[in-house]
């Protein structure tokens, strides 16, 4: 029994007569709970296993270093691993972005960048520069500020008031354009592209450009279900974001590290941002780490007199988290992940539109190995379900039927329904035949429900 585990992001009363599923075990894309029964994990945990599970090779990274030095901070002190990770993560990286300031998860480093633009358009004389722009529906993170810049109102109502000075506007769901904003028949990408960007200098110029300090994007969204840029926009964003002196900030929690068959989404859609965020697949989620990665021109009013950032956390930059992550990304030049998601992810999303068939079926989007199918309630109008038979459908059967039937993955409604995928980066066709086999037997069952 887990009476004493208070899970994350979970309706407690909902094991309040069943036992929680338990998973004791994993291996490549598999886990095993503590019954015997296996599992596909089409999510990799949380976005985050990229190597897959039971990599003895970063095990022992782990313990090495521990054995070692288990912990030392790096507050005005350095240890070699931090060290080393930091200088190999900035011949990764797009551009000049060369400082590398570690936390311990995604929502810290978020945070990070908050505090960071602040800090910078102070020192700089432009101290009202203090506002950020994030998307409709994007999630950034749990902590109060990361919280802030999160779209998803939802998530907010438990604990407001908020931090003041985020502002919202459209994301790139292609699929839910607004008429008119995606040429006559909906389909032209480009054009909405420019409006979903222009809609970014139309906030910046009704706050006052003096007041905004930074725009927060995913390569790709995640909440919603896998929006990806349209072509154009993230050329657009940079363009804006140099005329009005905002900071571009690419929250690259998720998309980072191989989910888009790059190091970097950045460098997937080419374009070129202030701050990258990161966390999850650095180190596969062997051991928690998360960064910030700072243009030098941002670190540069830093590097003078008593002038400092005054911020930090206890775990940021762990011995042990550093040295997980070396070896992780030795482990994906040495399999050559990136190349290998590249492949496969074609053939991935040929497997999942195959389920164009099934009436329920509405939109299967996304790049890589991150991929959503968006439910309907009407194919031909796009109607989708409203409140209650959303509940019913992801909650009431989705979730637990997809999870009885051996694989692990999100159905969220945080939007319109969808279920999403990202399955570890070492997948292969097997394992495509699996996902589809199993979503098309339980889709089929969720339509004829309906």
């Amino acid at each position: 029994m887990a009476d004493n585990l208070w899970m994350h992001f979970t309706r407690m009363s909902s094991y309040a007569d069943t036992p929680v599923p338990t998973i004791a075990r994993g291996e490549g894309p598999y886990v095993w709970d503590t019954n015997g029964k296996r599992y596909l994990d089409g999510l990799s945990g949380l976005f985050v296993v990229q190597a897959g599970h039971g990599r003895e090779e970063l095990a022992e990274a782990a313990a090495k270093q521990a054995r070692e030095l288990a912990y030392f901070p790096i507050w005005s002190y350095a240890h070699p691993k931090a060290v080393e990770l930091a200088e190999r993560l900035a011949t990764l990286t797009p551009g000049d972005l060369n400082q590398v300031f570690f936390t311990t998860g995604g929502s810290e480093a978020v945070e990070s960048a908050w505090k960071l633009a602040r800090a910078y358009f102070k020192l700089v004389g432009k101290p009202t520069k203090h506002k950020v722009i994030s998307r409709a529906i994007a999630y950034h993170g749990t902590s109060m500020g990361a919280l802030s810049i999160t779209g998803l109102p939802g998530l907010k109502a438990d604990f407001e008031p908020l931090v003041p000075s985020t502002i919202r506007v459209p994301n790139t769901n292609l699929y839910r354009a607004p008429a008119g904003t995606a040429g006559p028949d909906g389909t032209d990408a480009e054009a909405f592209g420019r409006w979903a960007a222009d809609r970014i200098e139309e906030a910046i110029l009704f706050e006052g450009a003096d007041t905004i300090a930074a725009v927060y994007l995913e390569p790709v969204q995640n909440a919603g279900g896998c929006f990806p840029p349209p072509p154009g926009y993230f050329q657009r964003v940079r363009e804006i974001c140099d005329r009005h002196d905002v900071l571009l900030v690419s929250d690259e929690v998720i998309c980072a590290f191989g989910r888009l068959g790059e190091y970097f989404g950045a460098t997937r859609y080419g374009y070129q941002p202030d701050i990258i965020t990161c966390a999850k697949g650095l180190t596969s989620g062997y051991v928690p780490l998360g960064a910030m990665l700072v243009s030098d021109r941002l670190a540069e009013p830093f590097r003078h007199g008593a002038n400092t950032f005054a911020h930090g956390v206890t775990f940021g930059g762990h011995p042990v988290a550093s040295a997980v992550a070396l070896a992780n990304l030795d482990l994906f030049v040495r399999e050559d992940l990136n190349a290998h998601v590249r492949r496969n992810s074609g053939l991935f999303r040929s497997y999942l539109e195959r389920l164009h068939d099934l009436p329920i079926v509405g939109d299967v989007r996304g790049d890589g190995y991150f991929f959503g199918i968006e439910l309907v309630k009407d194919k031909a109008t796009k109607e989708t379900f409203d409140d209650a038979e959303s509940e019913r459908l992801l909650r009431g059967y989705l979730s637990k039927a997809l999870f009885d039937a051996g694989l692990y993955c999100r159905a969220d409604d945080r939007g319109d329904p969808v279920v999403q995928l990202a399955p570890p980066l070492t997948c292969e066709e097997p394992q495509f035949a699996e996902i589809e086999e199993i979503l098309r037997a339980v889709l089929t069952e969720a339509s004829n429900r309906l």
